[in-house]
């Protein structure tokens, strides 16, 4: 890999795990190579985007709450009945760093994550995961899933987006008006989105499925709007845990959830995708601050 440009430097982070620091002039960015995991993203000047719990864990083989966790190649728990971690591997194993350039955008980081001994013995898909983080003015970031076997390769994909806001209760979301989603808490059932923005009043678990549409999450204690653009995505995820959800998860504060939104880019469920041999998907976000 070449050398780091100026402003990117990689350090031990949280736990000893490393972590790329991104300095511009625009913004500051962490990304850890556990998972390539972005933790941090704060333009100058503005609170930060990212939300990570204070109760998160940072250690080996553990998955870090908040920030942006790369679900890949499944969702949630695995639908094939077969055991595997929550959200699939790709959040708990190591990076290779592989480009890191300075453009006129901001600073680009590439990060790649292929199928191993490890990975095959959990699942047999054989690919390339790739990643670029983008940090400028707002944050971009693109996973690219690579078919390097000689089957079709069905997976499922997101980044779990966790959102820094003033207070959770008070922010609207705009954008999937009239959308038809899954709504997971409880007994599940398929509901159409309305008019009006969405709030937050309860424990919120929502697929929005068949969606390629812009997201707006306008935060008056802050007095901004983060919006989210997405490409390559069928399917956004809606998520809070609120009261009750927030005590059970123990690498998560009980009283942090008034703080955070997860508004996710993601193919899952019936929006999975399937990848042919020698080809390649690519699913990408980009968020900044209005």
């Amino acid at each position: 890999m070449q050398t780091l440009p100026d402003g990117v430097r990689l350090e031990p982070g949280r736990g000893g795990l490393r972590r790329l620091v991104v300095e511009t002039a625009a913004a500051t960015a962490e990304i850890y190579l556990h998972g390539a995991h972005v933790t941090q993203f704060q333009p100058r000047g503005h609170e930060p985007v990212l939300f990570v719990s204070e109760r998160s864990w940072f250690e080996p083989g553990k998955p870090i709450r908040g920030g942006v966790p790369i679900c890949f190649p499944w969702f949630g728990a695995r639908q094939d009945g077969r055991p595997g971690a929550g959200h699939g591997f790709a959040r708990l194993h190591d990076w290779e760093l592989v480009s890191a350039a300075a453009g006129a955008e901001g600073v680009e980081i590439g990060l790649r994550f292929a199928a191993n001994a490890t990975t095959r013995a959990e699942w047999p898909g054989e690919f390339v995961a790739d990643f670029r983080v983008r940090v400028g003015a707002a944050l971009g970031m693109e996973l690219t899933v690579r078919n390097a076997g000689a089957e079709p390769l069905r997976i499922e994909e997101a980044l779990h987006t966790y959102l820094a806001v003033s207070d959770a209760r008070q922010v609207g979301i705009t954008g999937l008006a009239g959308t038809e989603y899954l709504h997971t808490v409880g007994t599940p059932r398929v509901e159409t989105e309305g008019t009006a923005p969405i709030r937050i009043t309860a424990e919120t678990d929502r697929i929005y499925r068949n969606t390629r549409a812009t997201c707006v999450v306008d935060d008056p204690g802050w007095r901004r709007r983060l919006v989210i653009e997405k490409s390559g995505s069928d399917s956004t995820v809606v998520w809070n845990p609120w009261i009750a959800k927030a005590k059970a998860m123990v690498d998560f504060g009980d009283a942090e959830w008034p703080a955070m939104l997860c508004i996710e880019t993601c193919n899952v469920r019936e929006q999975a995708v399937v990848i042919a041999p020698g080809q390649a998907h690519a699913m990408g976000a980009v968020i900044r601050v209005a």
